[in-house]
């Protein structure tokens, strides 16, 4: 008979406090290996104060004699950069000051555009081309230093820099990004300068006949991509009413011997070159990289290496100190937005990931393609997004699903390793998904794609299959008619679609997208291209159901205040996301907080799905672990699951169905993963199986079997046998605490709903075994 413990009620509420706030302490242990998102974002808030702080009643900052006008654009910029809305106190008080404000210089021109563009753009489009005009004015059309900008100084004769033309150039970049374009003479204007005054080695210094730096070096590389991206034949190209794809490659010298300076000078904790501005070398080394989409400049993982630098160098009071020239000493304003600028570069997410595939070059067929859809997917989300080439030879199946979607492209037949492809049904076991697209047609690509996914999914019910016209694929974003449109092929894997594959080169038109170069193409060709993007459109909004990692909510808003802690006692239960059929009882957790808050009065925050590789994952207090197939984690995982429970965590995990390969795979895992502590059975006068903790008496529970093949008479399927028995449930016990509770036997199904052919314990008694279970974490 079931008994209920009165003192439930007066102990449990001081035990639920007690554990979620041990569980929140033990969370904030940082990782010793390196630099955390957390601490990132920490930095950024702290930063972004900083800048408010300084800034006046009127909405500016407090200018400087030789560039009046531009130290408000520059910290306006770093703060959208870094997160805050335009409508955002101070970032609107700065817009305000802005719009009254006439630059007449080029750092103030350039940084004025770059906020407008970034802010409101449809709102200020004016502002932009009025801008856009006056640097266009000011180019130096003529001489020795035809291609430059320079700085009116009054009393002296114009100053010219490359700093300058690199700051012009990215405005106009980010102009025509929103709709305004400057000419084409301007343009190459520029990007002859820059390949007339490269330096031999392949650097760039201050000016013509300067030694190169790293903060100059970056800058050219990123100018002459901007400038080469506008004027030369890409590697798609529009004939009369026809679209040539796959157009042999002119490599781009400068960029190659500018990153290759850059790869043997490569530091993130000096300028190279010279002892100052680092801050602005920072500034331009994440513009390369973004342009690029390069994680690594040689073996360098820029981003990660800068940020870990940066993050540790910052003051108390949330600024950085000074790194600039004499010129510009105390000022901490500057760096501060400079570096801000550099960090930013780290929360923007991750959309979709171009992998690098053997033979060598044959992935990128199209350079252009992804960085012009990204720009489209962020007009339509109004989103700052980006993308990266990976390689997913050194990289671990943690890296990958760090984008939630891989794109792999080419001509020929792909080629992966054995390691490869076990790295890639991993990704999609674990919610990632996996686009194929076909360049330039013929070629290999379509039968060795067709052969990779069969191998990767080689169950009947998981065949590669033409999407339906029901699929949300053709609608998602915009309607897009499958009777018009070329064939996509998709794979079903625990539900959903996670592989696509379009056998008709998207990358080609992808490649004709940008700055609103597709409006003046010839009709036909114009749709073609308006479909194609938004098949891209339609896909990455499937593939990510628009829900893209942006920030960690444990830490900070970017405007300074503190998200509001409403957890304080507040049980988190979440389950857990791996490969071995997870989904198989979606509404068992469901179920079981239902009954915890009916019975027990025990309040628990909305559960979620959690990666025992994420961050995420200390954040719960109790985790369920279910699943019906074989599986393997990975050493992330297994590394995941072990500190869970080493920071007081509490693991209930069932077979569903009574799965023998789910239990085989579990008890191989947990055998690796606590050797010293292997899973045995809890005795049956065991505290969990009593009524001391304010639970169930589970003396005695009802378990249902098959009974061999004997139909029952009404429903015509195989009949149950149901018997009385003590429960037979196993745990892994450290220090005399059950950390993971297995039940070999389902308990998921029937918490789901009643399940008569589900080997396992009856609906009843498989909610009070784990109601017990999670009293038994509580306490």
């Amino acid at each position: 008979m079931t008994k209920f413990s009165p003192r439930l009620l007066t102990t449990l509420p001081l035990l639920i406090a007690v554990l979620a706030n041990s569980l929140a302490l033990n969370a904030k242990a940082q990782d010793a290996a390196g630099i955390t998102s957390a601490q990132v974002n920490e930095a950024i808030a702290r930063g972004v104060r900083y800048l408010k702080s300084q800034q006046l009643p009127d909405g500016a900052w407090e200018e400087r004699a030789l560039y009046a006008g531009g130290l408000t654009p520059l910290a306006t910029l770093a703060l959208l950069q870094a997160g805050c809305d335009p409508k955002d106190e101070a970032v609107a008080k700065a817009l305000k000051y802005l719009r009254n404000f006439r630059p007449e210089a080029t750092y103030t021109a350039s940084l004025q555009t770059m906020v407008f563009c970034a802010a409101e753009p449809e709102r200020d489009r004016l502002l932009i081309e009025r801008n856009v005009k006056w640097l266009e004015d000011h180019q130096i059309r003529d001489g020795a230093q035809s291609g430059m900008w320079a700085i009116p100084t009054l009393g002296t004769p114009d100053h010219t820099d490359n700093s300058m033309t690199h700051m012009a150039m990215l405005a106009l970049y980010e102009a025509e990004r929103v709709g305004v374009a400057a000419t084409d003479e301007t343009w190459r204007l520029a990007l002859d300068y820059w390949r007339r005054e490269q330096n031999p080695d392949g650097s760039w210094g201050w000016g013509p006949d300067y030694p190169g730096t790293g903060s100059m070096t970056a800058a050219g590389i990123a100018s002459v991509l901007a400038a080469s991206e506008r004027l030369e034949p890409s590697d798609a190209r529009v004939q009369g009413d026809a679209i040539s794809c796959c157009n042999p490659q002119t490599p781009n010298k400068s960029v190659d011997l500018g990153m290759s300076w850059l790869r043997r000078n490569f530091s993130v904790n000096r300028n190279p070159g010279v002892d100052y501005w680092h801050s602005y070398y920072m500034f331009a080394l994440e513009r390369v990289g973004r342009i690029t989409a390069q994680r690594f400049i040689g073996d360098h993982d820029w981003y990660r290496e800068g940020a870990e630098v940066i993050v540790g160098m910052q003051l108390p009071d949330g600024s950085w100190p000074s790194d600039l020239d004499e010129e510009h000493l105390d000022d901490l304003r500057v760096p501060t937005s400079f570096y801000l600028m550099f960090l930013a570069k780290g929360r923007r997410p991750l959309v979709l990931a171009h992998v690098k595939h053997e033979p060598v070059g044959d992935w990128r067929r199209h350079r252009g393609a992804l960085l012009h859809l990204v720009a489209s997917v962020e007009r339509e989300w109004k989103l700052p997004l980006a993308h990266q080439v990976v390689d997913i030879g050194p990289a671990t199946v943690e890296d990958l699903l760090q984008t939630p979607v891989l794109y792999i492209s080419g001509h020929d037949a792909p080629q992966f390793t054995a390691e490869e492809k076990e790295k890639l049904r991993m990704y999609v076991d674990r919610g990632g998904f996996l686009f194929f697209d076909q360049s330039c047609l013929g070629g290999g690509f379509d039968a060795g794609v067709r052969e990779l996914i069969a191998e990767l999914f080689p169950n009947p019910d998981t065949k590669l299959r033409p999407l339906p016209p029901s699929h949300p694929i053709w609608r998602m974003e915009r309607p897009v008619d499958p009777t018009t449109a070329p064939p996509v092929y998709g794979v079903e894997v625990s539900c959903r679609t996670a592989v696509v594959y379009v056998p008709d080169d998207l990358g080609c038109r992808w490649e004709l997208l940008g700055r609103n170069r597709e409006l003046s193409y010839p009709p036909a060709v114009r749709a073609r291209v308006e479909q194609a993007e938004t098949l891209g459109l339609n896909i990455l909004a499937y593939a990510t159901n628009r829900e893209v990692g942006y920030k960690d909510p444990a830490v900070p808003t970017p405007d300074g205040g503190d998200d509001a802690d409403d957890s304080r006692g507040t049980i988190r239960i979440a389950n857990i996301l791996h490969p071995g059929g997870c989904e198989g009882a979606p509404g068992a957790l469901r179920n079981l907080l239902h009954l915890a808050d009916h019975h027990l009065r025990i309040i628990i925050a909305v559960p979620q799905e959690v990666s025992l590789s994420s961050p995420t994952l200390f954040s719960n207090n109790f985790l369920m672990f279910h699943g019906r197939t074989a599986f393997t984690l990975t050493p992330a995982e297994r590394k995941g699951l072990r500190e869970f429970v080493e920071r007081g965590g509490t693991v209930l995990a069932d077979a569903i169905c009574s799965s023998k390969e789910f239990t085989d795979s579990l008890r191989t895992e947990l055998k690796e993963i606590f050797p010293e502590s292997p899973l045995a059975p809890i005795s049956a006068d065991d505290p969990l199986f009593t009524t001391e903790y304010g639970g169930y008496d589970l003396a005695k529970v009802t378990r249902r079997r098959n009974s061999g093949g004997t139909r029952d008479a009404e429903s015509g399927g195989v009949a149950s046998i149901e018997s009385e028995e003590p429960p037979q449930l196993e745990a892994v016990t450290i220090d005399g605490r059950h950390v993971i509770i297995f039940s070999p036997h389902d308990l998921s199904c029937s918490l789901e709903g009643a399940a008569p052919q589900c080997e396992g314990y009856t609906r009843q008694d498989a909610a009070r075994i784990s109601l017990n279970a999670l009293l038994y974490a509580i306490h």
